[in-house]
């Protein structure tokens, strides 16, 4: 008798670990689907191939899954409301706007410099480091 319960408890431990195998080889394509990846059924497809190498592929197909994003939609422009409602005139209020691009233009163009030295200084000692590694060998 409890040969039989033993041959039951196996059987089922090995059925719920196929089926959650299979479980798990889809969650890249759902995944896919969501994003509506333009790749869907090759993701489909390499989740059974996965299936077959005990999902040694299964964490590429989800990178690949997961990193595509559709391109958003278009971007609006700010609406500038009209000035019949301030006490400002439209000429103010134009040069107000055009001062104000002015400083964003500035921010922009002081933040693209502070990250050039950023990247500047990381291709520096990345080249310092290939420098020492290639006189190590």
């Amino acid at each position: 008798m409890l040969d039989y319960l033993a041959l039951g408890i196996l059987i089922f431990t090995a059925i719920s670990l196929l089926l959650g195998a299979i479980a798990i080889l889809d969650i890249p394509y759902k995944i896919a689907a969501n994003r509506n990846h333009p790749h869907q059924d090759a993701i489909y497809y390499g989740g059974w191939v996965s299936l077959f190498t005990l999902h040694a592929i299964w964490p590429l197909l989800w990178i690949w899954s997961a990193v595509y994003r559709e391109q958003p939609g278009p971007i609006f422009s700010q609406i500038n409301e009209d000035t019949a409602i301030n006490d400002k005139s439209l000429e103010t209020t134009n040069d107000v706007n055009a001062r104000k691009a002015d400083e964003d233009i500035t921010d922009s163009v002081t933040l693209l410099g502070h990250k050039f030295e950023v990247l500047d200084d990381r291709i520096e000692r990345i080249e310092k480091a290939i420098m020492e590694a290639t006189e190590a060998a």
